[in-house]
């Protein structure tokens, strides 16, 4: 229960980390949203295709 509970909240916060390095050059901003999506587990089918289509 609460390990799901901390793995939304680290989610939501790389995701605002995310957000806000969209806007500041030293931080990757698409790398920290899509890992906070990951880390959250995303329900939605199209997001889990495209995240197979770009791993290595």
């Amino acid at each position: 229960m609460y390990v799901k509970i901390l793995k939304n909240m680290a989610g939501v916060t790389l995701i605002g980390i995310g957000i806000i390095g969209l806007f500041v050059p030293i931080l990757q901003g698409i790398l920290m949203i899509i890992a906070g999506l990951l880390l959250m587990g995303v329900k939605k089918e199209q997001i889990k295709k495209w995240f197979k289509k770009i791993q290595f």
